[in-house]
């Protein structure tokens, strides 16, 4: 049974909380205990101590993260959440502002089953080197 869009707003609005709190379990805890999230057509991060470690990933590399949510799209049990992540590389302390999406295929609970995230990842490298 699909959730209604408000509370998959809701999630939405917990799930960027989550990542500002830099935090990799708060993140994880959106998804389903065998949850996954893909990036960029790479390796799944499969499972919720999986997806912390891709969390603090990102954390390691850009430490003072802060995520916006920028728009949320609803169909039945699948959401686009739409957002723009800005900080500082951790190597080279240039200014990053990523802007990509996560489509969800949620569970009936409202966990994350499936996240397939996107971001332009040349434009990320170009903005790591200062570009």
């Amino acid at each position: 049974m699909p959730l209604p869009a408000p509370a998959i707003a809701d999630i939405a609005r917990a799930y960027t909380a989550a990542w500002n709190s830099g935090d990799p379990s708060a993140v994880a805890s959106f998804y389903a205990e065998d949850g996954e999230i893909i990036i960029n057509r790479g390796d799944p991060w499969a499972g919720r101590p999986r997806v912390a470690d891709m969390a603090a990933g990102f954390y390691a590399d850009v430490p003072d993260l802060s995520l916006t949510c920028d728009d949320i799209r609803v169909a039945g049990t699948h959401a686009i959440f739409v957002w723009t992540f800005t900080g500082h590389d951790a190597g080279t302390k240039n200014a990053l502002n990523i802007s990509g999406w996560e489509e969800w295929d949620l569970a009936e609970d409202g966990k994350v089953q499936a996240s397939r995230g996107w971001f332009d990842a040349d434009d990320y490298a170009r903005q790591v080197a200062g570009g």
